[in-house]
């Protein structure tokens, strides 16, 4: 009997530690799924050719298919596998890739700025097969590859990191593209003149764009309604435009220095980006300390007819 009393009072607890975590509700807005089912990251060839080496050069699309803001490269040491007839070889030549930056969803892109910051230079999207002079009809390229998606958190770069596989056939070349945006998605896109509420409730605007010989300037405006100073940091913002090349070489948001707002205040300052002056269609990728310090949103904002 002794032990059957003890017995009880355990049933009893673990009954209503099974049944109460059926009543456990998690906050919308930590545990709330998205309502997009991401497809990962797709290509488009462009173009299949030689290089100036006679070997098969495959130029590349890339679009950003995973419902979210995202950033993608190939996997270091994974070259792309080319099947062709029957056979299969390593293409060690791979550049494909965001260059670090993050693209908006429904957007597609072809190049970035690469090289090094004191020696810029700008990087097309293609692959190459050495000792391969052509690809046989109905032949498939093959390319590993990882990516993240949503808010850049300095703390957590990596965050929601994916690796997956591309799939592509090089029989569906496509020319006709249209860049940046592939996919029309409602509400994503800003207007040039639109306020974003920033860190600690400030109020960011871009209130001036030049462009020159030199490419664009931006002037950044931050309202501070609070009762104690802050920064907000915007970074170097890259632009992309009709060309689906993203002018700008990329760099943390976080490290780039910006005036501090004063309690009750305003600051101002400018940044810059190289852009080829007949550029177009121009859409600005900006990254936004949000929430709270070195967490950074993501916004397109429209500069087209700038």
């Amino acid at each position: 009997m002794g032990i059957k009393k003890v017995l009880v009072p355990i049933l009893i607890a673990c009954t209503l530690f099974i049944f109460g975590c059926v009543y456990v509700v998690i906050p919308e807005d930590l545990g709330a799924p998205s309502s997009t089912i991401s497809k990962g990251w797709s290509s488009i060839v462009t173009n299949v050719g030689k290089s100036e080496a006679g070997d098969l050069h495959i130029d590349l699309t890339i679009r950003n298919e995973t419902g979210d803001w995202s950033s993608m490269q190939t996997l270091e040491g994974k070259p792309a596998v080319l099947s062709s007839d029957g056979q299969t070889t390593e293409c060690d030549t791979v550049f494909v890739g965001t260059g670090g930056h993050r693209l908006a969803p429904g957007f597609q892109m072809r190049g970035y700025i690469g090289g090094t910051q004191a020696e810029q230079e700008t990087q097309l999207l293609y692959v190459e097969c050495a000792g391969v002079e052509e690809a046989a009809p109905g032949s498939t390229l093959s390319i590993d590859y990882s990516y993240v998606t949503g808010q850049y958190n300095y703390y957590e770069p990596d965050n929601n990191k994916v690796n997956d596989k591309m799939e592509i056939e090089l029989d569906a070349v496509a020319a006709d593209l249209t860049y940046p945006i592939a996919e029309s998605i409602e509400g994503l896109i800003q207007a040039s003149d639109a306020e974003i509420v920033a860190l600690n409730e400030v109020a960011l605007v871009l209130t001036d764009i030049q462009h020159d010989e030199n490419g664009l300037q931006f002037t950044w405006q931050a309202n501070n309604p609070g009762e104690y100073p802050t920064y907000v940091h915007v970074g170097n913002p890259p632009v992309i435009g009709a060309d689906g090349i993203i002018y700008g070489y990329y760099e943390t948001p976080d490290i780039v220095s910006v005036p501090i707002t004063p309690a009750g205040g305003k600051a101002e300052w400018q940044t810059q980006v190289a852009v080829p002056q007949d550029a177009k269609g121009l859409y600005i990728l900006l990254s936004v300390e949000t929430g709270k310090a070195r967490l950074f949103a993501n916004y397109a904002v429209d500069v087209t007819d700038k």
